[in-house]
């Protein structure tokens, strides 16, 4: 849903708006609401911010964070999971996580809705990594596939057992069969 503005907005003025649910993201001075997650976007986005963190909070590598506003480079958006290096997390001075993140997640993953518009998700990923994200991944839910993002690699399409791509510091071992047969929840 594309929330119509008169006049284009500042970043700084987009940031003082109350938040919207699902959330508004700021691209090129405009602001677009994000689709309502339903079922299958839900599932994986848990699922997966669930197999990182199992992986790397107690070791203090990293964590993925859901739906975590990133405002950095002119945009503010929000992607479906940010995760973050550990020593890259901002703290506040009572080392709690703060509210607000300036900065681009070191990888971002974002699981396309049947109401969003790949493009412009896929430009959000791309935003990322011209603003030092490391890794992207594009999860289509209709195609079963995984579009990686690489700086300075042309993306890689990726189906069934094919292993994906993670940070180098996080150890976690996932194809693509198995992140979508986490939407499977029969017997």
């Amino acid at each position: 849903m594309n929330i119509a503005t008169i006049q284009p907005i500042t970043l700084e003025k987009f940031l003082k708006l109350p938040e919207t649910k699902p959330a508004s993201e700021y691209i090129d001075g405009e602001i677009n609401q994000k689709p309502m997650p339903k079922g299958r976007h839900s599932r994986l986005q848990g699922k997966l911010c669930a197999a990182v963190n199992q992986t790397t909070e107690e070791q203090k590598i990293a964590y993925a964070f859901p739906e975590l506003r990133c405002s950095f480079g002119g945009r503010s958006i929000v992607p479906d999971i940010a995760i973050f290096l550990w020593q890259r997390i901002p703290l506040t001075t009572t080392a709690e996580v703060p509210d607000n993140f300036e900065l681009s997640p070191d990888w971002t993953i974002e699981i396309l809705s049947p109401e969003q518009k790949a493009n412009k998700v896929i430009g959000n990923i791309l935003h990322c990594l011209n603003h030092s994200s490391r890794l992207g991944w594009f999860v289509d839910p209709e195609d079963l596939s995984i579009l990686a993002f690489i700086p300075d690699q042309q993306p890689i399409l990726l189906q069934g057992s094919e292993a994906l791509p993670v940070l180098p510091e996080i150890e976690l071992v996932l194809t693509v069969d198995q992140v979508f047969g986490w939407l499977k929840m029969g017997s």
